[in-house]
């Protein structure tokens, strides 16, 4: 059986499994993220001056329609919007090292439980799907049940918060 000792017992013990696995990657990736992001100097200057442009560029654009439009005004607020673009770019970009780990990591996980749930039945329906949406909830299952929910399935319910009655 593919389900830990001490969830053995429960009713829906796979089910369980699949949501706990599931949230302790959650807690992992939030980890990673707050390691390689959030924590760090660099992501805090770019945040403090995207914030800081943005305010800057906001007033600016207040102040330009409530007196007349100079050439020298429009080029400063061009000046402030490519700062604030640029910074933002710089941010997106020191993103996608984290996110590129937390991809990694994700697989990892969903690698694990596919090969521990392959063709088991994890939870139940509660309505019977139709084409594609049957053909995702009932991959890699044995049976005509059409409320027969795969792993993968469930655990994409999980992330988008659907309410599925586990088995």
């Amino acid at each position: 059986m593919a389900t830990p000792q001490f969830l053995s017992f429960f009713k829906y013990s796979d089910s369980l499994t699949v949501v706990a696995i599931s949230i302790c990657t959650a807690v992992v990736c939030e980890a990673i993220s707050w390691i390689l992001i959030y924590r760090t100097n660099s992501y805090k200057s770019l945040k403090s001056s995207i914030d800081k442009a943005s305010k800057k560029l906001e007033t600016m654009k207040t102040e330009t329609v409530k007196v007349t439009t100079k050439k020298s005004k429009t080029k400063k607020i061009d000046r402030v919007e490519t700062s604030l673009k640029e910074s933002s770019r710089d941010l997106s970009l020191f993103k996608f090292k984290s996110g590129a780990v937390v991809a990694l990591v994700l697989f990892i996980v969903f690698g694990l439980l596919n090969s521990l749930f392959e063709g088991k039945v994890v939870a139940k329906l509660p309505f019977k799907p139709i084409g594609i949406v049957m053909k995702m909830s009932h991959r890699g299952l044995q049976g005509d049940d059409a409320t027969d929910c795969s792993m993968a399935f469930l655990l994409i319910w999980e992330i988008y918060g659907t309410d599925v009655a586990v088995v």
